[in-house]
């Protein structure tokens, strides 16, 4: 398994992306300022992108794993790796999600606790409604952890 930064040519991987946010509107906004994992075992698995919010608060914006590798620890994998290499630069890491509870869960059990939620955001940002699980996404739920 080999982690990469992905520096340039970020675009190369909107198919993954787009499994995390279904707008590339959305993605486009961040994309270029956020850095850029990716995690190989054997091929692509995951991709990961973290932007800078402040002096020392960081946010996961885009976390995908390919539906055929999901549920095997990559994303966790990913993660982890993402939390050692802010842990000295970063007090506190936030993550935005859609109110899904196997989401949140997850996000859970990567070490998150429930921070806030934006009302509305899917709504109010998305062009076209967006759903997982066969619901409708309104509200984004932030969660964060301390490093």
């Amino acid at each position: 398994m080999e982690i990469r930064i992905i520096l340039e040519n970020k675009k190369q991987f909107l198919d993954l992306l787009l499994l995390a946010d279904e707008d590339e509107d959305m993605i486009d906004k961040y994309l270029e300022q956020g850095d850029m994992f990716a995690l190989y075992d054997d091929d692509l698995r995951s991709i990961c992108v973290v932007t800078q919010e402040d002096a020392d608060i960081y946010e996961i914006k885009n976390l995908a794993t390919y539906e055929r590798y999901q549920g095997q620890g990559y994303a966790r994998t990913l993660v982890k790796y993402i939390f050692e290499c802010y842990k000295n630069k970063c007090k506190t890491m936030f993550v935005g999600t859609g109110d899904s509870p196997a989401t949140i869960l997850f996000y859970e059990g990567c070490g998150f606790k429930i921070s806030h939620r934006v009302k509305n955001f899917f709504i109010d940002n998305y062009k076209y409604p967006i759903f997982e699980d066969g619901v409708q996404l309104t509200d984004m739920v932030y969660l964060k952890i301390d490093l």
